[in-house]
């Protein structure tokens, strides 16, 4: 326990966090005040403490899953994670003492190497990620089965809405015309190529390399009667062929590992027509490259990396594609989180009942460091505009606030089951 404590006493500081190891002895960090929350931990076996401080982003998430972390006297997971990131925000310089260089290096080294990404193992990780069954992403997704940081126009709006107004803002950054074919790359469940269609009547290609999602997408197109206009195939972007007026990609980029970008914006470029745009809406860091942690990596992301802006300018620039606007997401996915996470929480018995007790604490593990990684971390989202052409879009951003509002006033968010609990 002496070096888990020792991390503790110089970490948290606002805040009082009670732990109480396996022999019920309590140590305390931290001080009751105004605004900030007292929690208590109990760690249930000798070995817990060590795995923590040694690992902690691995220790505390396993043995969480394991039960050998209990948060208590009505606080949760959630909480837990929100306290001890807010104690170590990243605009603090230093707030987390680095790991040894050695330790480091290995971590970095693996971490690279988790990204190479070629066909059959990129397929093998979306199945990973997506292919769990459609009932648990019915449970805590919206409607329209958006897995990706919803737009908030106000902090209380709903999450159905805020995913409407994010397919809203997506598509004015798009400037598409009627008749236009549009790529979507990482397509999801089908919603945003649905918006599109309905929307510009643009024929759309959405890929993906989930079969579940492809399946799920397609009966979608067919039950709205426009599988003729909107097609969803099973196939990895390197095997499309073009061009398309216009490309889409959400939380695409996430999954290719920075090996594979120059192959990426090699196959935009050549997609793309020369009037096209592409834009692009995926996580990002505020700060230098880095690497994915491995409990992520583990269980939720094997082969995932999320991107500095640098790596993704860069290699658009190597290619010769302009980039015309950078917009960073700062809470909206915080907010996004959140709501899921609290969709989690309400449907924990169906959740458990589908897997088990450890599947249903390692999804709140993710989701939970999830929001503070983007609430008080180095996690943002960016939105990305690229074009080849510099006449492809007009010169001032009215069109596009125009637009998004028309768009905003054509549809209106549908109610959630569970919005009023």
């Amino acid at each position: 326990m002496w070096l888990l404590d020792k991390m503790l006493r110089r970490l948290i500081k606002k805040g009082e966090l009670v732990v109480v190891d396996h022999d019920g002895k309590e140590y305390r960090y931290g001080r009751a005040e105004p605004g900030w929350q007292s929690i208590r931990v109990r760690l249930t076996d000798r070995k817990a403490a060590f795995a923590i401080a040694s690992d902690p982003r691995v220790g505390a998430g396993e043995a969480y899953m394991d039960g050998r972390l209990v948060v208590e006297d009505g606080a949760d997971i959630r909480d837990l994670i929100l306290l001890v990131r807010a104690n170590a925000p990243w605009e603090k310089k230093g707030a987390l003492k680095p790991k040894g260089p050695v330790r480091k290096a290995a971590s970095t080294l693996v971490g690279k190497l988790d990204q190479i990404n070629w066909k059959s193992r990129s397929r093998r990780n979306a199945e990973h990620t997506y292919n769990l069954t459609r009932r648990l992403y019915e449970l805590f997704l919206d409607e329209d089965r958006q897995y990706t940081c919803a737009y908030y126009l106000d902090p209380n709006d709903s999450l159905e809405k805020a995913q409407l107004d994010k397919k809203a803002h997506l598509a004015a950054k798009l400037h598409l015309k009627p008749g236009m074919r549009v790529l979507d790359i990482g397509c999801g469940w089908g919603g945003l190529a649905l918006y599109l269609h309905r929307q510009y009547g643009v024929d759309v290609l959405g890929i993906a390399l989930a079969p579940d999602q492809i399946e799920f997408s397609r009966e979608r197109a067919a039950e709205a009667g426009v599988s003729d206009h909107v097609k969803f195939e099973l196939m990895d972007y390197r095997d499309v062929e073009g061009p398309f007026d216009r490309i889409i990609s959400v939380g695409l980029i996430e999954h290719l590992g920075t090996p594979h970008y120059p192959g990426f914006f090699a196959k935009m470029n050549e997609l793309l027509a020369p009037d096209g745009v592409m834009v692009s809406h995926c996580c990002g860091r505020a700060g230098r490259p880095g690497v994915t942690d491995k409990w992520t990596r583990k269980y939720i992301f094997p082969g995932g990396y999320i991107p500095s802006l640098s790596e993704l300018v860069v290699e658009a620039e190597k290619h010769r594609l302009i980039v015309t606007d950078v917009e960073a997401l700062r809470y909206h996915y915080a907010l996004t989180l959140a709501e899921w996470y609290r969709r989690t929480v309400a449907a924990k018995e169906e959740i458990v009942a589908l897997y088990d007790e450890r599947f249903y604490r390692m999804w709140q593990f993710y989701l939970a460091g999830s929001e503070a990684a983007f609430r008080h971390g180095g996690l943002v989202n960016w939105q990305l505009q690229y074009v080849k052409q510099r006449s492809a879009i007009p010169m001032t951003w009215d069109y596009l606030y125009e637009e998004e509002k028309r768009l905003r006033a054509a549809e209106a968010p549908p109610e959630w089951h569970l919005a009023a609990e």
